[in-house]
């Protein structure tokens, strides 16, 4: 049999940044989900699917994944306000997978057990959680969002306790590398501050190096390497973000610890999809003063872009720090207005494109939409009652599998708001003709970018109390869905549908 090709570059080459530690073992652990497709494009061994086999692999101490197994120390600005006592507190790198297609993974388990980081924690995640973030990572990518991925699922029967005892879980998730904004800050406010004997001068400029070196090579060709990668990571930052804006995902908590340099998301907590389109949404019921709400994500990116760039002033001026800042407006404006408009099914992003649009999202916040068995004259109070209306990704799925003009003018029998349906809708038939797209073009293009299921905070509920009654059923059943939102034959009415008026915008805390 052979074996995958491990790597510990980061653990070798930054061996005084990191804390070697092994996973402390849980109780009856069960390999509960593997992600085949991904297992498979890692060349990860079939025979790891044996339950003993693999826990002798996470457990035994020098076992090929956890020989160099270490926890990362970073800090970070959580809600506004920096922290340098951050870390890997319930999580290990276990080792880093190359591909078959020579691409680089690391492998993190997260749930691990506890670290010099956990802060008198247990090191632990639960169940909850760890479907949660399962379920979120697969359908985001799966939506082309960029992404951490879930590699497996691991159960176990060992008690932990947040708000109510639960269960532990464990899982594998995959990044091109783990490091987050936090990496760069920590080591550079210690550098500056001197308040760590330990934290030398250099350590610094050895992250970077490691960094341009092994995830920005192509930076190494260029004038100044390190301005070039901090450029990478604001326009990969503003495309990112302009992707969960155009699909109206809440990432919940965007500390810098929880962020990215590959532009991914990263580290799900509180995120939700939110059902009607409200651009205030809070989804983390714990941001009492709405810093992380969706409308403020793209001012947020920013927030957290300037912080890290405090990191890189040892390595470029501030006038050139300032000016790659600059770009992440318009590079996060330009593309969020490119992917909406392939929503519509068009291909221009014009002045009268975006007009259109505008008016689209204007019905979407007018009065709630009417049942399709319900007339405009009907009581509204049980149109609201029954969450129809303006569910913000239904009502793109909408404007898809019509035959002509004709027939998706009947969408406006379920608005209250004709006139301003009479003029979307007028709006966007011009363009379309401007743009010289027929409308099968159109069709064919909109149901490539508008999905028929998207993760909903309440069957996510739901899932997780099926499986912590030990049925992986339903659990199995939306992630497929969730696998192939774009697809009109592999949808489930039941994951499709809006969500009743009692299920929607369900916020959540941090716990996990």
């Amino acid at each position: 049999m052979s074996q995958p090709r491990l790597l510990h570059t980061y653990a070798d080459e930054l061996s005084d940044l990191v804390t070697p530690i092994k996973p402390t073992p849980v109780y009856q652990p069960q390999l509960q989900v593997i992600n085949h497709e991904l297992w498979d494009a890692l060349g990860l061994p079939k025979a790891w699917h044996d339950n003993d086999a693999f826990m002798g692999l996470l457990f035994n101490r020098d076992s090929i994944l956890t020989q160099h197994s270490v926890a990362q120390k970073y800090g970070g600005h959580q809600f506004g306000q920096w922290n340098p006592q951050l870390g890997d507190g319930r999580g290990v790198l276990l080792t880093e997978v190359e591909a078959l297609d020579g691409s680089r993974h690391d492998l993190h388990l997260k749930g691990a057990g506890p670290t010099p980081y956990s802060r008198h924690a247990d090191g632990r995640a639960v169940l909850r959680s760890t479907i949660r973030e399962y379920l979120a990572s697969e359908a985001l990518h799966h939506l082309n969002i960029p992404t951490s991925r879930a590699l497996c699922l691991i159960s176990s029967n060992e008690p932990v306790y947040r708000e109510t005892l639960e269960k532990a879980a464990l899982m594998i998730r995959t990044a091109p590398s783990h490091l987050r904004f936090g990496h760069f800050e920590y080591f550079y406010h210690d550098r500056e501050a001197g308040s760590d004997p330990q934290v030398a001068p250099d350590k610094l400029d050895r992250l970077m190096q490691y960094a341009l070196t092994e995830h920005f090579p192509e930076a190494l060709q260029t004038d100044n390497p390190h301005l070039t990668m901090f450029t990478s990571i604001v326009k990969n930052t503003a495309t990112l973000i302009a992707k969960w804006q155009v699909y109206g995902f809440n990432h919940g908590v965007m500390n810098t610890d929880n962020m990215s340099i590959h532009g991914i998301t990263f580290d799900y907590g509180p995120y939700a999809f939110f059902d009607d389109f409200e651009p205030h949404y809070i989804c983390n019921k714990s941001d009492h003063q709405g810093r992380y709400r969706f409308s403020q994500q793209p001012s947020i990116g920013l927030w957290d872009l300037n912080a890290l760039a405090q990191a890189f002033r040892p390595f470029a001026s501030i006038e050139d720090i300032t000016s790659v800042l600059d770009q992440y407006e318009s590079t996060l404006v330009t593309h969020y207005h490119e992917l909406m408009i392939k929503r519509f099914g068009l291909t221009e992003v014009t002045d009268t494109a975006l007009e259109m649009m505008a008016l689209f999202m204007r019905l979407l916040q007018s009065a709630q939409a009417v049942e399709a068995n319900q007339t405009p004259d009907e009581d509204t109070s049980v149109q609201v009652a029954t969450g129809a209306g303006r569910d913000y990704h239904n009502n793109f799925r909408q404007l898809c599998g019509h035959a002509d003009w004709a027939e998706m003018a009947q969408l406006r029998d379920h608005h209250l708001d004709i006139e301003l349906f009479d003029q979307w809708l007028a709006a966007y038939q011009a363009e379309a003709e401007a743009q010289a797209v027929a409308f099968s073009t159109m069709q064919a293009n909109m149901t490539q970018t508008n999905p028929h299921t998207v993760l909903r905070n309440h069957h996510a509920q739901a899932v997780i109390a099926a499986a912590e009654e030990g049925d992986y059923s339903l659990f199995h059943a939306y992630l497929s869905a969730l696998s192939d939102p774009f697809n009109e034959a592999s949808k489930i009415d039941q994951f499709a549908a809006a969500p009743l008026a009692t299920d929607k915008g369900i916020a959540l805390s941090c716990s996990s």
